[in-house]
C-alpha cells in the first residue's frame, strides 16, 4: 500500500529532498547538493564530470558519523533563517578551481581534496567555513570568535574575538529579511578578511519557553522587534596577524559586500529603507566613496547579486526606472521596463545571467552580454541557475512537467542532465491560471481530479500567502502539489496573488505602503468574479501560514460576509511585534500610527466566523505571544475558537507526524466549519 500524500509531502519537506541544489562550476566538472533518494533526509556532495557525463559522490556524511546532527545553536539558527529543513552537508564552500572543499558537519570541520576526506582539528564546534580563494586557508566561526586554519600545516589562529559579541556571522534581520546569510569575506588575493562585528547589547531579549517541558530554561534571544533597536553591525579588515582596519558606514543596514578584483564595495540601506548607498572602499585605509545613491519615497528593494563587474570594470546594477525594476551596466538601463529583473544569478566574464519576469507568473532566465539579451529558456516556468567558465546550469519546473529538471549547458552547446531522485507525488494536478477580478491577479483555480463540471457545486478553499516577497501563482508544478491536495478532498482552491508580490512592478509592489489590508481586498475580488459555475460561494475557508495565517484570520473577522471559516497558521497578529526590516520596510515606524489599520488584536470582537489558530511554540520568527494575545482578545470579547499549540515546532513543521496529521486536521475542522 502507497503511502498516503501528507505522510509523503511531510516525509520529503515537501518533495525538496533528492532535488540537485546547491551548484558550484568548474571548468571540467560541476558540483552539487542532493540526498541518495527521495526520502532521505542527508544530503551528499556529488560532482558531475563535464567530459563524461558522469556523477561521483564526494561526501557521504554517513561515513563521516554523521547519522545523528549535534547542530551548534548558531548554526541551527542559520537553517531556520534559511528555512534549510534537510541534513547532512547542506552548505560547503569550494576554493576558486574547487579542487578543495570544506563543510561542517555536526560542529565539525572537513575538507575533500583529490577524493578523500579528513577532519580538521578546531578548537570548538564551527560554523560557515569558507576557503581562500587560493584554497591555502580556511576561515570558520567559533563561539563567536572568527578563526583562520592554514590548511596544510594545521595551523590555527584566532583572528577576530571579543567577549559578548560575535564576528564573521549575520544579524538576525539580514538572515531573516535582508537576504544576508554570510558576516566576513576573503580578499581576492586570500591575505586578508573583511568581517562584520554584531553586538546585540541594544537589542531587547525575549524569552521563548517550551511549556511542555517546564524544567528548562527558556531561550534568550535577542529579536529586534519593530521600532526598537536593532543590533550594531560594524566592519573590520583584518590582516591575517589579527591587526585590523576598520571600515565604516552610516546607514542602519549592511546589504551585501563584493571584493572582487575591481576593488571592496559595500550596499547599505537606511533604516527607513528609503535610500541605499553602493560605496566603492579603499581596503588599505577603510575610506569609502559613494559611487551611487538609490532612493525611493516608500521603499528600495534589495536585489541579489549585486553589484557586480564587467571584465573593464563597468557595474552590474538593478535600479528601478520608468516604472520597472532593470538591469544596469556602468549608469545605463539594458532591459526594457517590462522585463522585471527578479535576481543578478551571476557574472561571467561579459555575460550576466539573470532571472526576469515579463509575464509575472513566469521567473524566466536571461543573459546579457555585450549589448544583446537572450533567453535561456523558452518554455513559460520558473527557473534559477548559475554560470561560469562560458558553463551554465539551469534549473527549473514548468506546469506540464513534475518535478524539477537540471541541465547543464557546455561552452559548445551540448547539454548534460543532472538526475533529480525526488519522490512523485502521485496527484494529477488540475490547475488554471487566469487574471481575476479588475485588477488582472494572478489566480491558480483548482479542482478535484475527478470533479465533473456541472456536476456538483464545491465549497472554495482560499490557499493565498498574499503579501510581500511570497510569490505563490506561478508556471510550475511543484508549488500547487498540497493545494492539488486539497482540491482532492472536495474544494476548489484559489491561490491569488494580490498587491505586494513580486513580479508585477515595483508600483504593484509598493500598493501595500502603510496598509497591508488592501491584500485581503485583493482575495475578496478575486473570488467573486471567478465566473466558474461549481463554485459554491456560500461555503468559502481560507487556510494560510504566517503573513498568510494573519491574511486568513483577518478574513473571517473583518469579512465574515465572504469568509465562512479560517485556518490561520502562525499568524502575525500584532505588527509591533513583528521584526524591524520586514514591518519598517512596509508600515513605517510604530510612532507615525499606521499600525492599527492592520493588526487583529482591535477587531477581536466582530469575530463570528469558525478560526483554528496554529502555532509551533519554539516559533522565533514569529513568536507565539501573536496568537496567545489574539486567542486572549478572542476569549475577553466571548468569541469562540480553537487554538492548537505545537510543542518543540519552530515557523517551519519538518517533524513528519506533526507536517502530516497537521493537514489532516486541518481537513476535519474546515469540513465541519462549512457543513455547520
Amino acid at each position: 500500500m502507497s503511502e498516503s500524500f501528507p505522510r509523503l509531502h511531510a516525509r520529503t519537506r515537501r518533495f525538496t529532498l533528492g532535488v540537485p541544489r546547491g551548484f558550484t562550476i568548474a571548468p571540467d566538472r560541476v558540483l552539487f547538493l542532493r540526498g541518495k533518494t527521495g526520502v532521505d533526509p542527508v544530503t551528499c556532495l556529488w560532482e558531475l564530470d563535464l567530459a563524461s557525463g558522469e556523477e561521483r559522490l564526494l561526501v557521504d556524511p554517513l561515513t563521516l558519523g554523521g547519522a545523528e546532527e549535534n547542530l551548534p545553536p548558531e548554526e541551527r539558527a542559520r537553517r531556520e533563517r534559511a528555512r534549510e529543513s534537510a541534513g547532512g552537508v547542506v552548505a560547503y564552500a569550494a576554493d576558486a578551481t574547487a579542487r578543495r572543499v570544506v563543510f561542517a558537519l555536526s560542529g565539525a570541520l572537513f575538507l575533500w581534496e583529490a577524493g578523500a576526506v579528513r577532519a580538521l582539528a578546531t578548537p570548538g564546534s564551527i560554523i560557515d567555513p569558507r576557503l581562500s580563494p587560493d584554497g591555502a586557508r580556511v576561515a570558520y566561526v567559533t563561539a563567536g570568535a572568527l578563526r583562520v586554519q592554514h590548511v596544510d600545516t594545521g595551523e590555527d589562529v584566532e583572528v577576530a574575538a571579543e567577549e559578548d559579541v560575535t564576528y564573521g556571522l549575520a544579524e538576525f534581520i539580514a538572515a531573516e529579511e535582508l537576504g544576508r546569510m554570510r558576516g566576513y569575506w576573503w580578499s581576492p588575493a586570500g591575505d586578508a578578511l573583511l568581517v562584520a562585528r554584531v553586538d546585540e547589547a541594544p537589542v531587547r531579549r525575549w524569552h521563548i519557553a517550551d511549556p511542555a517541558n517546564p524544567d528548562r530554561e527558556p531561550n534568550v534571544v535577542a529579536y529586534p522587534a519593530a521600532g526598537t533597536p536593532n543590533a550594531e553591525v560594524t566592519l573590520f579588515r583584518y590582516d591575517l596577524d589579527g591587526s585590523r582596519v576598520e571600515v565604516p558606514f552610516a546607514q542602519e543596514y549592511l546589504i551585501n559586500v563584493t571584493w572582487d578584483a575591481h576593488g571592496l564595495c559595500l550596499v547599505t540601506l537606511s533604516r527607513d529603507q528609503r535610500s541605499m548607498l553602493l560605496l566603492q572602499v579603499d581596503p588599505a585605509t577603510g575610506a569609502s566613496t559613494v559611487v551611487r545613491e538609490d532612493t525611493d519615497p516608500a521603499w528600495v528593494e534589495a536585489i541579489g547579486g549585486v553589484p557586480g563587474h564587467l571584465p573593464d570594470g563597468s557595474l552590474v546594477w538593478v535600479a528601478d526606472a520608468d516604472g520597472g525594476r532593470r538591469l544596469v551596466i556602468g549608469d545605463q538601463p539594458v532591459t526594457p521596463p517590462s522585463l522585471h529583473v527578479r535576481e543578478v544569478l551571476d557574472v561571467d566574464g561579459e555575460t550576466v545571467l539573470f532571472q526576469a519576469s515579463g509575464e509575472p507568473t513566469e521567473v524566466m532566465l536571461w543573459t546579457y552580454a555585450r549589448g544583446t539579451l537572450t533567453p535561456v529558456v523558452t518554455e513559460a516556468g520558473a527557473y534559477t541557475g548559475r554560470r561560469a567558465s562560458g558553463v551554465t546550469v539551469v534549473a527549473g519546473q514548468t506546469l506540464s512537467t513534475e518535478g524539477t529538471s537540471v541541465r547543464v549547458l557546455r561552452e559548445d552547446g551540448t547539454a548534460l542532465p543532472i538526475r533529480s531522485v525526488a519522490e512523485r507525488p502521485g496527484l494529477d494536478l488540475r490547475v488554471s491560471l487566469v487574471r481575476a477580478g479588475s485588477r488582472g491577479l494572478s489566480t491558480a483555480v483548482l479542482l478535484p481530479s475527478w470533479h465533473v463540471e456541472g456536476s456538483a457545486k464545491l465549497p472554495v478553499l482560499m490557499d493565498p500567502y498574499g503579501g510581500p516577497h511570497g510569490q505563490r501563482v506561478i508556471a510550475a508544478h511543484r508549488p500547487y502539489l498540497e493545494s492539488q491536495w486539497w482540491a482532492e478532498q472536495g474544494f476548489a482552491v484559489l491561490v491569488t496573488d494580490g498587491r505586494g508580490t513580486p513580479g508585477r512592478g515595483p508600483a504593484w509592489e509598493r500598493e501595500v505602503l502603510h496598509d497591508f489590508t488592501v491584500t485581503l481586498d485583493d482575495q475578496v475580488d478575486a473570488l467573486q468574479s471567478m465566473p466558474h459555475p461549481d463554485l459554491d460561494l456560500t461555503r468559502v475557508a481560507i487556510r494560510g501560514w504566517s503573513f498568510g495565517g494573519w491574511l486568513a484570520a483577518l478574513a473571517v473577522i473583518r469579512r465574515p460576509d465572504v469568509f465562512h471559516a479560517a485556518v490561520a497558521g502562525a499568524p502575525v497578529t500584532d505588527w509591533r511585534l513583528y521584526d524591524t526590516g520586514y514591518t519598517e520596510r512596509y508600515l513605517g515606524d510604530p510612532a507615525e500610527g499606521h499600525y492599527e489599520r492592520s493588526s487583529l488584536l482591535a477587531d477581536a470582537e466582530k469575530l463570528e466566523r469558525p478560526l483554528m489558530i496554529i502555532h509551533g511554540l519554539a516559533d522565533d520568527n514569529v513568536v507565539a505571544a501573536h496568537t496567545l494575545r489574539l486567542s486572549s482578545a478572542l476569549l475577553a470579547a466571548g468569541r469562540p475558537h480553537s487554538v492548537l499549540p505545537l510543542s518543540g515546532v519552530t515557523h517551519m513543521t519538518p517533524q513528519e507526524v506533526v507536517a502530516e496529521n497537521l493537514l489532516h486536521l486541518q481537513l476535519d475542522f474546515l469540513k465541519k466549519a462549512l457543513e455547520s
